[in-house]
């Protein structure tokens, strides 16, 4: 094997290797930047796909209550007490929608817990080396 002599002093090594450090942490940021811009533009994309869909699907579910009302009709009631019937079933159907979804985010603890710990620990243990 051939052994390789490098003539630059201790002063010069440690300074290439502080210029390569700082190379390769911008290199990674630079790598995490267009990553998450990568990601981000997919769950953009897919948020529309959500949006879309709900809209389409709201649209449904007026023409199936529409239908409901109209078959209400044909079975003989009036039209406005069809349209009074169905309103109201949809209107408790939502209340009580409503009523559980505000009670389980009164109920939401979103405090970061193990976040906070971890803080706690990282503090504690720069504490006891200073």
């Amino acid at each position: 094997m051939t052994e390789r002599r490098d003539d630059r002093s201790l002063g010069e090594l440690f300074g290439d290797l502080v210029g390569q450090m700082s190379t390769l942490v911008r290199k990674e940021i630079e790598l995490a930047r267009t990553e998450l811009t990568d990601r981000a533009t997919v769950v953009g994309r897919d948020a529309a796909m959500v949006g879309l869909g709900g809209a389409l699907a709201y649209a449904g579910l007026l023409v199936l209550l529409a239908a409901v009302v109209l078959g209400l009709i044909e079975a003989g009631l009036d039209a406005w007490l069809s349209a009074l019937l169905v309103g109201v079933l949809v209107a408790a159907v939502g209340g009580a929608l409503i009523a559980r979804g505000r009670s389980g985010l009164a109920n939401a603890d979103l405090t970061p817990k193990r976040t906070i710990e971890s803080l706690q620990e990282d503090a504690e243990l720069v504490k006891e080396r200073t």
